[in-house]
């Protein structure tokens, strides 16, 4: 093997690793489409991904600026040298792209001439689900049969890195799904309840009216007790939707806000610790803010805990997050478990997407505590 190809190999390599570490599809595919074009020196790459209906649901290029591809107008179709790509699993070379009969015979005004041309499809269970097309190879007259080589290693990695990504979007939107449906049942089963409770004081006192003017004023007094907590209710429940201003206001005061709502629209005994001011990488705080709210509300809808404790602190560099309770506690490891909170899923899922470490200790009768470890300014976590 040639030191050129052993180099080429090894780059690949490389690019495989670093690619299977990525979680959003679009940050997948851009990674992928940049590999291939540097492997084989061309000046042009593009990866495209069909939808099935004649047009590309995805088409991510290489060597072209922001401004020259958005000059280009919309997504081409899947037609021409393109489409024949998708329709088989063979890969296809030629000196110059024009020359094909199946060249439409034009390009947008701003698209850039081409010359020599590479397509290689990407198949994932005996299925075309996109194609590389690399054009004008840089220092050569046309592509050869190692570049051809070079991609059609690259292929298979590539299936697999997008499969994965479009797996864990997947589990992301599910999460998201799960989410709405926690919010309605806690609407349906706390806020809704109180409102009904409104009515019906509301109700009783209007009859007392007429009969008991002390009574009517206990029931009125009453009234406006439920009606409070119900506001206090919707205020926690709007706050878990659009939480506090984390980047301006920082993790630590955005978590003091959410557990005084918790405390008063559950009566419940949190208490809030914390050390030193972390300064994190964008977007982190909120996935450790997210976690902490999905355990101090696994704490009060399921522990049935008479104290919650939670704990934020920065120590060399590392922010640690506790979250602590005292109650009925369960089995982490129940079979089961996993379908019937799927709170416990998402914490994990997140933790995961920061290349975090998340431990959660409970056993029954023992209470709950759930740690969370991230780096404050470390690069462990893939980019979104």
């Amino acid at each position: 093997m040639t030191e050129g190809r052993s180099g080429a190999v090894r780059a690949m390599s490389d690019a495989v690793l670093a690619i299977a570490g990525e979680r959003s599809v679009d940050t997948v595919l851009q990674r992928i489409v940049h590999t291939a074009r540097e492997l084989v020196g061309a000046r042009y790459a593009a990866l495209g991904v069909p939808d099935g209906e004649g047009n590309f649901a995805r088409f991510i290029t290489s060597g072209m600026t922001e401004e020259e591809v958005e000059a280009m107008g919309p997504l081409p179709r899947t037609h021409g040298l393109l489409g024949a790509t998708l329709e088989s699993e063979d890969s296809y070379r030629t000196a110059d792209i024009k020359r094909d009969p199946r060249f439409r015979g034009w390009w947008p005004a701003a698209h850039p001439q081409m010359g020599s041309f590479l397509g290689v499809p990407i198949v994932a269970r005996g299925e075309v689900i996109g194609a590389f097309y690399l054009t004008d190879k840089q220092e050569a007259e046309q592509f050869h049969p190692g570049d051809q080589e070079l991609i059609e290693l690259l292929a298979p990695h590539a299936a697999v890195a997008m499969e994965n990504a479009r797996l864990y979007e997947r589990s992301r939107e599910l999460s998201i799904v799960e989410e709405r449906n926690r919010l309605a049942r806690e609407l349906h089963d706390s806020l809704v309840q109180k409102l009904f409770g409104v009515v019906l004081a509301a109700q009783s006192a209007a009859t007392l009216l007429e009969r008991d003017s002390g009574a009517a004023r206990q029931q009125v007094e009453h009234l406006q007790e439920l009606a409070q907590e119900a506001v206090v209710e919707l205020r926690s429940l709007v706050f878990q939707l659009r939480p506090a201003e984390i980047e301006t206001e920082g993790l630590g005061a955005a978590l003091r806000k959410h557990v005084e709502l918790l405390r008063r629209a559950h009566r419940a005994a949190i208490s809030v610790e914390l050390t030193g001011a972390p300064r994190l990488r964008p977007g982190v705080d909120e996935e450790v803010f997210r976690i902490a709210q999905e355990s101090l509300q696994n704490a009060l809808r399921h522990a049935r805990a008479e104290h919650i404790k939670l704990r934020l602190e920065e120590e060399t560099g590392r922010l640690r997050l506790t979250v602590a309770d005292d109650g009925v506690g369960f089995e982490p490891e129940a079979a089961g478990l996993r379908s019937r909170r799927l709170g416990l899923t998402s914490m994990e899922e997140r933790a995961s997407s920061l290349g975090a470490r998340l431990r959660i200790d409970s056993a029954p009768g023992r209470g709950t505590t759930i740690s969370l470890e991230v780096d404050c300014d470390g690069d462990s976590r893939p980019d979104r």
